[in-house]
């Protein structure tokens, strides 16, 4: 194992001052390597990572998709560095607000209108805010995640098993309000009978929010049949592409299969890591938000307008969903040939552009994931269940991933065989889901 005493210094420092050790679940090490896991970067640049002891690895996970363009990327730091050099705030608004929402409009015919925030979580919060004060009606049904706020938690009031089956399993709802209790049902992607029972049950639903895709491709006309429903019920229909959008096509997903919401939300991605978030939507719907009230200080920075500008322009320049699922095709094809030869139990879903891995091994699924995490580390790879494709992700860091892995699956299939995976552990099994740490 390499050398990696500073990170893990650093982090036990951070879980005694900071709850949870980390400001995104997603981040947290006892997620990927317990006690092992470098946890810190020093350096970050194209693919690359270089961790507080110094060590250099290939970053297959992007900054948990964040970062499309990969780390660093000139282009974008160079306008950053000019717009922090030009100042970064005043009393005035920055005139790169209005040209990234003439943009945005511009790549989402259907919309008229633009608001900002700065993170995907309370984008999606400014979103539900709007179709609320739009339709006059609180109850929202979604599907998938959507971040950490009231409304999206409230669902696991009623029951505290009803999200596990969008992304994150086991979250706590304490500090939600009871009264929110009701007012936000889930239903499963491709199930469309689901959606129609809760409006059924419902006669005041408001909103529908919903990932467009994520893992797998809409089936039997889903979307269509989810904005009818929305038009029949006078609900909201608000598409989270926070995670999937920019990655399959330059302006969202929803693009591809020509179904449009009311609202789209889109964050991280859109500004190559820089806090950046946008909520795009019809005119009318969006104009509601002068009925209630949304604000922030925060929201009027320079650098957010200023990234997303130029990440987006690069996008379209170098036609960077193409490049994407290029190198994704390869990987996910690389991957199963592997798994094939070598008789690992390994499922793979999601697009090219964002692969989902996942062992199937029963009660020693986690142990054996932990394995791989591990033994790709040693062989220089920040590597994870999800391979989030970017930019700076060339066919030549493709081609050693795969030969990392191929060693990789050969050490599992050996110790899944002498029934011992944890031994060959240097640290406890990852957790596989929502856990406090202390």
């Amino acid at each position: 194992m390499k050398n990696i005493k500073r990170g893990q210094a650093l982090w036990r420092r951070a879980k005694k001052i900071i709850p949870g050790g980390s400001q995104l679940l997603s981040k947290r090490s006892e997620l990927f390597l317990p006690e092992q896991w470098p946890s810190y970067f020093k350096k970050a640049k194209g693919v690359f990572v270089w961790d507080l002891d110094g060590n250099k690895y290939i970053d297959t996970c992007a900054s948990i998709g964040a970062s499309i363009l990969s780390y660093a990327d000139a282009d974008v730091n160079r306008a950053v560095k000019r717009a922090i050099d030009q100042g970064n705030v005043s009393t005035l608004n920055a005139p790169e607000e209005v040209e990234l929402a003439e943009l945005l409009c511009r790549l989402h015919p259907w919309a008229g209108m633009v608001r900002y925030a700065r993170g995907g979580g309370e984008a999606m919060t400014v979103a539900v805010r709007i179709a609320r004060a739009y339709t006059g009606k609180d109850k929202i049904a979604f599907c998938g995640y959507h971040g950490w706020h009231d409304w999206y938690l409230a669902a696991n009031l009623a029951n505290d098993k009803n999200l596990d089956g969008h992304l994150l399993p086991g979250l706590m709802p304490k500090g939600t309000p009871r009264c929110l209790a009701g007012t936000a049902m889930p239903f499963n992607y491709n199930k469309i009978e689901q959606l129609e029972k809760i409006v059924a049950g419902n006669k005041d639903i408001g909103v529908i929010a919903m990932e467009p895709v994520r893992d797998h491709e809409p089936k039997d006309n889903f979307l269509e049949n989810v904005r009818h429903i929305a038009d029949r019920v006078g609900a909201v229909l608000i598409f989270d592409e926070v995670t999937i959008g920019w990655r399959l096509m330059v302006g969202g997903a929803h693009l591809r299969y020509g179904v449009n919401p009311d609202i789209a939300v889109f964050a991280k991605g859109m500004s190559n890591g820089f806090p950046m978030a946008a909520i795009v939507g019809r005119s009318e719907v969006m104009q509601a938000a002068q009925d209630s009230f949304i604000s922030s200080s925060s929201w009027t920075d320079r650098i957010g307008a200023v990234a997303a500008l130029a990440t987006i322009k690069k996008m379209i320049s170098k036609k960077v969903p193409r490049h994407l699922e290029k190198i994704g095709l390869i990987i996910r094809a690389g991957l199963k040939e592997l798994a094939r030869e070598l008789g690992i139990k390994l499922a793979i879903t999601g697009f090219p552009q964002l692969i989902c891995l996942s062992f199937e091994y029963g009660p020693k699924s986690q142990a054996v994931h932990t394995l791989f995490i591990q033994e790709m580390l040693k062989r220089g790879f920040i590597a994870s269940s999800n391979i989030d494709v970017s930019y700076s992700l060339k066919a030549e860091h493709a081609k050693k991933y795969l030969g990392a892995a191929e060693q990789v699956f050969g050490i599992i299939k050996q110790a899944v065989h002498d029934n011992k995976v944890n031994q060959l552990l240097a640290g406890p099994v990852a957790h596989s889901k929502f856990l406090r740490l202390t």
